[in-house]
């Protein structure tokens, strides 16, 4: 929640709107490492028992009722939450996108918290401790999920990385930070950030994701959520 708080509220924020490497660090923090780190804790039940009991009570209300089931089922499937995570980084960076983003705060402030809101449910998804069902997603998938996802994004990183054109020009409009650092510079670096931290980190959610498969699949048979179901039938 501290790495939320300087990546949005603090002299970071500032130098994310005139430096691109800035902007792809402050949105490895955004997308990658603070949602990791938030679901990682499985906050869930912390989060629900420091509501007050009014504040509870209805949201266990809300919970059974039929079109929030539905709205939640449909919002929450695994495809829709992926397209979501790896959208939510190349939208923003086709450079037409990013050049009225950045010079909108509305916009600026959508994109900033679309890459928080997809990160959070994302690393939701891939680091789920239940078994499948109820969880979104296979023990398995979820190994192979930060796989799939930051293939895209290692490429994309590759060109922006490797392109000898300014591709964003509006943070040379706007003013850099660091005039000392040429614009091609700015933007190889903001490319390696894409490509090799964001994947290291992916890496870690999968080796997340995997931990917790070992885990499951360690159960006893009996504790196993099939297993108990089939045990009641036959009762």
């Amino acid at each position: 929640m501290t790495l939320f708080y300087v990546a949005l509220h603090t002299r970071v924020d500032y130098y994310a709107e005139h430096q691109f490497s800035a902007h792809r660090l402050q949105h490895l923090l955004l997308h990658h490492l603070a949602p990791l780190l938030v679901m990682a804790a499985y906050p869930g039940n912390v989060l629900r028992a420091g509501l007050p009991l009014p504040a509870r009570m209805k949201l266990r209300r809300l919970q059974r009722h039929r079109f929030f089931r539905n709205f939640r089922s449909m919002l929450l499937r695994p495809s829709i939450i992926t397209i979501a995570f790896v959208a939510s980084i190349f939208l923003w960076l086709v450079p037409s996108v990013q050049f009225i983003t950045m010079l909108d705060w509305r916009l600026y402030f959508a994109m900033n918290w679309s890459v928080a809101a997809t990160g959070l449910i994302y690393w939701w998804m891939v680091l789920d401790h239940q078994q499948h069902p109820p969880a979104c997603l296979s023990p398995g998938m979820r190994v192979m999920s930060p796989i799939i996802t930051m293939t895209p994004q290692i490429l994309l990183g590759a060109m922006i990385a490797f392109s000898s054109k300014d591709l964003y020009p509006i943070f040379t409009i706007c003013g850099r930070a660091f005039t000392d650092v040429s614009a091609e510079h700015d933007q190889s670096l903001g490319g390696l950030i894409m490509w090799i931290p964001a994947a290291v980190l992916e890496a870690v959610g999968a080796l997340l994701a995997l931990r917790r498969m070992m885990h499951l699949s360690g159960r006893p048979a009996a504790l196993r959520p099939t297993s108990i179901r089939n045990t009641a039938i036959t009762s």
